[in-house]
């Protein structure tokens, strides 16, 4: 079923869980990771970052992403990811997706707010949730212009209640596209920060952190975590491994079957991972 952010996070920050946003490339994954979610009754975003749109066609993700939630037996939430152009996501809004991102982490605060206020006028309107950034998330590759600062306690609190948005990421110790566990969490940051902020948190950079903080900050505000790496390297090992087992396969349909199923495991790793221990039985 599509829902939005705010109608899976509400119930994950009033319990000990947090949910999987996990960035995917085509079909195949996007079907996978729904597959995981329904084999353990879980909620799940499935998510479209720029690398993705500027492959296929913003129209065409918000139509499969919609389309497997629909059919999906569990919550999924179709949702755009960091978004630096407001016009952009209005279109994304027009275009289906039942969340969008605005990210306005590289603008001064009163920008910030500015730009989420609008998108929040807009997307409110059409039942859509927005999400932003205060501070900035680094990347470890592929995007030098992305500072790198920590979420000032204050400028979040002032973000969420003059913003009006529904979930808030945060910049404290994790970095973008880590391939492996690297990243430092500032842990008495994150507490100021949920001491002034209420709204359900959310962490990028998941791929780059140790089993042990994903588990820790999933029972703290942080209701949302952005995964991509593990993700792509489950898809790219198991295809590898398909070569080299039969280096005379080309059919691409023969390839997608033999990588699902290592992306479906590592969704449901990652799901488990943060804290999902099943639907509540009455």
């Amino acid at each position: 079923m599509l829902v939005n952010l705010s109608e899976i996070l509400q119930p994950a920050l009033e319990s000990d869980y947090a949910v999987g946003c996990f960035n995917v490339f085509g079909y195949e994954d996007a079907r996978a990771v729904v597959m995981a979610a329904e084999a353990l009754g879980a909620p799940v975003i499935l998510s479209a970052n720029l690398d993705l749109r500027q492959f296929m066609p913003v129209k065409m993700v918000a139509a499969l992403f919609r389309g497997l939630a629909e059919d999906a037996t569990v919550p999924v939430c179709a949702h755009l990811d960091h978004t630096y152009e407001i016009d952009d996501v209005l279109d994304a809004v027009d275009l289906g997706f039942s969340s969008v991102m605005i990210d306005g982490s590289q603008l001064p605060l009163e920008e910030n707010i500015a730009a989420v206020q609008r998108v929040v006028a807009h997307a409110h309107a059409a039942g859509t949730s927005v999400e932003a950034e205060i501070g900035s998330v680094p990347y470890a590759e592929g995007r030098d212009h992305i500072k790198s600062e920590l979420t000032d306690p204050a400028e979040a609190r002032r973000l969420a209640e003059e913003g009006g948005l529904d979930a808030l990421a945060v910049s404290v110790g994790n970095v973008h596209r880590l391939s492996a566990p690297a990243a430092t969490v500032a842990y008495d940051r994150l507490s100021e920060i949920e001491n002034l902020v209420k709204l359900p948190l959310v962490i990028h950079g998941t791929s780059g952190l140790y089993e042990e903080d994903v588990r820790r900050l999933a029972a703290t505000r942080v209701c949302k975590f952005n995964i991509g790496t593990v993700l792509r390297q489950a898809f790219g090992n198991r295809l590898r491994r398909t070569f080299a087992e039969d280096p005379k396969i080309y059919d691409r349909l023969d390839l997608m079957r033999a990588a699902m199923p290592a992306v479906q495991a590592e969704a449901e790793r990652m799901i488990t991972l943060l804290g999902w221990k099943g639907p509540k039985r009455s």
